[in-house]
């Protein structure tokens, strides 16, 4: 099914449209020619049909970044894909709000999460995309949700805009190029990195959502990079610029939501294998906060390489998963089958840091077979690989 186009948006808005998109709702998550079947008995043009079917799909996927808000939202496959998680927009609009932030502008809109959380928080918005289509979506999104008269979309070149004019700027420059896909270049960020690390000099309450992956050494001085992650699953970046920053590094999670920050350049300690192993969520370890957590629940590490942390004892944390060491030996096929079959293993689940194996292959290599469960954590030891044998998480 084709993704909306400007004209087939203005259709969804009529009544006929509302007519369209509530019966693909109804038949949503079923067969798509049969759907399209159906929609088309019921008098609906089949290019109506097919824009109705598409969002109902998109609206669908949505929930999960969304929630009930995306029943009512306009969407693409790449707007949707891009978009900020809800939580992670709203806690962003939260700490703008606390710090005083009244007026912002949203460079590269997309869709209009970020927008959408901020206005709810009571700030008024001036968000700009380049793309019409995708400024005519976050317009319609921001009727949708009742927050028209707090947010004012414009298609724009980011640019343009006359930022010193508000109270706050948050800029997410788009990380992807037609026909090329994912940019990781920053100096290929539309618009260009030059302008995007220029904002803070302009305006020093900025707020930059970036890539995971970015490089540290492009953190503005004095400003502050979060690196998020949402059920274990690192989604974001953002550097927070002038008064808006509160640490050097931060690792925020969300469900269940807690922070972790620090210096970035701390070392831990270096000691034997412990009973217990944790495996640092991933924003732990983006954030290079991994001898902060190491401290928080009195662990090492084994290998100052890699980012495992162990204990003698165990520690509740939510910033990792813990696992009980149940044997420690060095990497060999042979044995390691051996022990898991006189252990009836059948399921394996596998980890690694520092090890080139890959688990799916060495699954098929060990031939399991048996009742049991097991974890398997593939590492190094002072260099040594080493193989782990554990709890399952």
């Amino acid at each position: 099914m084709p993704d909306v186009t400007p004209d087939l948006l203005r259709l969804l808005h009529t009544p006929e449209g509302l007519k369209a998109l509530a019966a693909a709702a109804e038949l949503a998550g079923g067969e798509p020619l049969a759907a399209a079947s159906a929609l088309r008995a019921r008098g609906f043009g089949a290019e109506l049909a097919a824009a109705a079917l598409t969002q109902a799909s998109l609206r669908g996927r949505a929930a999960g970044k969304f929630g009930a808000d995306a029943a009512g939202m306009f969407f693409t496959r790449a707007g949707l894909e891009q978009a900020t998680r809800a939580p992670v927009a709203a806690r962003r609009a939260a700490r703008l709000a606390a710090a005083g932030v009244e007026t912002l502008a949203d460079l590269g809109c997309g869709l209009g999460a970020d927008a959408l959380a901020a206005a709810r928080q009571g700030i008024s918005v001036y968000a700009v995309d380049a793309d019409p289509l995708t400024a005519a979506l976050a317009a319609a999104n921001a009727a949708a949700a009742g927050l028209a008269n707090r947010i004012t979309v414009e298609c724009a070149d980011a640019t343009t805009v006359p930022v010193e004019r508000y109270d706050a700027v948050f800029a997410d420059p788009a990380r992807r190029q037609a026909g090329r896909g994912r940019v990781f270049d920053p100096k290929a960020y539309s618009p260009p990195w030059d302008f995007v690390a220029g904002l803070p000099s302009r305006v020093p309450r900025t707020v930059l959502k970036l890539a995971p992956g970015i490089d540290h050494g492009l953190l503005p001085p004095g400003a502050e990079g979060e690196w998020v992650s949402v059920g274990g699953d690192l989604v974001e970046a953002a550097f927070w610029c002038g008064p808006l920053a509160t640490a050097p590094h931060r690792a925020t999670l969300i469900g269940p939501e807690a922070s972790l920050t620090g210096s970035g350049n701390k070392t831990a300690p270096v000691g034997p294998v412990g009973a217990w192993i944790y495996d640092p969520d991933p924003a732990v370890v983006r954030s290079h906060l991994v001898a902060e957590f190491a401290e928080s629940v009195g662990g090492w590490l084994a290998d100052p390489q890699i980012a495992y942390v162990y204990t003698d004892d165990p520690v509740d944390t939510p910033f990792a998963r813990r696992l009980e060491v149940t044997e420690v030996l060095p990497f060999s096929l042979k044995r390691l089958r051996a022990l898991l079959r006189e252990r009836g293993v059948g399921v394996l689940e596998i980890r690694k840091r520092g090890s080139a194996l890959v688990p799916d292959q060495l699954r098929k290599d060990l031939k399991l077979s048996g009742p049991n469960t097991a974890g398997l954590v593939l590492t190094r030891v002072d260099g040594a690989p080493v193989t782990l044998l554990t709890t399952t998480a």
